[in-house]
């Protein structure tokens, strides 16, 4: 199951890496970039909460909220947090439970096999609770910038 836009987006409520519980509808009436990452502190996942990171500023301009989900501990994202000084929320979602909800866990192809895993996803959340921009099996490197671009 992947969302289109116009879909209303699956509500959530999960642990942050300050221990605290954030919900979908912490953002109601506002604009929020959910995206969903495999695993902290790797390669990829790192390279794409920096660019995150350093758009923020940008996106925080256009009136966009970000929030990073992985199936890690709230004690794993808070040492990712402090390694790259990351300035917004990261979730814990340890069942998989809103990754799957999000359609962005699943079968991919992972260096020509197909595995099941965290399918790298990012979608634009739009005040009314509707999903305004689903990205799937997106490229870690350079992401930011091309979403940026695609939003004018």
């Amino acid at each position: 199951m992947t969302l289109n836009t116009g879909d209303t987006a699956p509500e959530f409520s999960l642990i942050d890496d300050h221990g605290a519980t954030v919900s979908l509808k912490d953002y109601a009436g506002k604009r929020v970039i959910v995206y969903f990452y495999p695993r902290a502190n790797t390669p990829g996942c790192t390279k794409e909460a920096c660019d995150f990171r350093d758009s923020l500023e940008q996106l925080n301009g256009m009136d966009i909220a970000v929030l990073g989900i992985s199936p890690d501990t709230p004690e794993k994202l808070a040492a990712f947090r402090e390694d790259h000084q990351l300035t917004f929320p990261l979730l814990s979602d340890p069942d998989k439970s809103v990754m799957k909800a999000y359609g962005a866990f699943g079968e991919k192809k992972n260096y020509g096999r197909v595995v099941e895993g965290v399918i790298r996803s990012t979608f634009l959340i739009e005040p009314d609770g509707t999903v305004g921009v689903a990205k799937y099996n997106v490229k870690a490197t350079g992401h930011v910038a091309r979403f940026l671009r695609d939003l004018g």
